[in-house]
This record gives structure tokens, sequence and C-alpha cells, in this order.
């Protein structure tokens, strides 16, 4: 993949949400995704670059979106209607979970691979527990939501590249 464009304070947009998202256990959290480099987003690229010991400037380009793993592959956007082994993978990580980052009142899923309405549901209780937006898509965010103690995310019981990984 190519590296993304360079970005800082006052960007907006899916690449900013990108950034964010790989910031996740760094520097920020699943609910500061939103796409909006302000003040937090730069901070936070201010702390991850000191961390890793590039120019602190603040703002995203080549070196610090190599150090973050920028270049890699996104995890998938999922929704109703989606299919395949990561949907399955999230059926089954989303019964595993409940209680903990999904609502135990939220029926076992069947696990069989198709994002239907039940899916839906429980993907959405999920993110309501979560703290963000309830909209029954599995993007980013939902990808960032923990779900161990241990500082895991959701995208890693899923297989899925999580923030962190690079």
């Amino acid at each position: 993949m190519l590296t993304p464009p360079t970005i800082s304070e006052g960007a907006t947009g899916p690449v900013v949400r990108w950034a964010q998202y790989l910031l996740v256990r760094r520097t920020l959290s699943d609910d500061q995704i939103d796409g909006i480099f302000g003040p937090v987003t730069k901070a936070a690229v201010e702390q991850f670059q000191a961390q890793v010991n590039i120019t602190v400037d603040g703002i995203v380009g080549p070196v610090t979106w190599g150090k973050l793993g920028g270049d890699g592959p996104q995890p998938p956007t999922l929704a109703e209607g989606s299919q395949g082994p990561v949907v399955g993978k999230l059926q089954t990580a989303l019964n595993e979970g409940r209680g903990q980052f999904a609502p135990s009142s939220d029926p076992v899923l069947v696990v069989d691979g198709i994002y239907g309405p039940i899916t839906a549901g429980v993907v959405e209780g999920a993110r309501r527990l979560g703290g963000i937006e309830v909209d029954g898509v599995v993007g980013l965010q939902t990808w960032a939501l923990p779900v161990h103690a241990a500082g895991q995310v959701l995208a890693d019981l899923c297989g899925v590249p999580g923030p962190g990984d690079s």
C-alpha cells in the first residue's frame, strides 16, 4: 500500500480517522476516533512521536505514518449484508464478549458469517456499551473497542489489522 498523505491540525476525514485508529492503545482511546485532527489528536501524535524517538512536530507525515504502520491494510468495514469469514469471527467475538464489551442481554449469535439484523443489533449494543455512536456498522471505531483488561481490541479477536499492529 501507499503511504497516506501528510495530515496536520485542521485536517478532517477518513485519513484522519485512520491515523486516530492507529493511535488507539498508544495515545488515544476508541471514542476519540472522530475524523477531526484537533488539539487532542495533535497532542496524541506528539506523544507517539516522542515515544518512538522521531521529530516531535504533531504532523503525520511519511516517517510518522511508517512508525504507525499507516501503509498497511485497513480493517474491513462491515454492515448488514456483509458476508464471509471476518463476519463469522466477529460473531464469535461478540458471543464470547457477552457482558464484557457486548451487552449480556444480547442474543447469542449464530456463527454463520452473515451480517444480518441480529448481528447488527448486537453490534449496536457493543457500540452503545463502548460509548460510541450507534449505527450498526463495524468500522474503525468498532474495531478499536477495548475487549479485555490486557489491552486487546475487537480487531485482535477477529484477526483484522488492529491499532498498534505495525
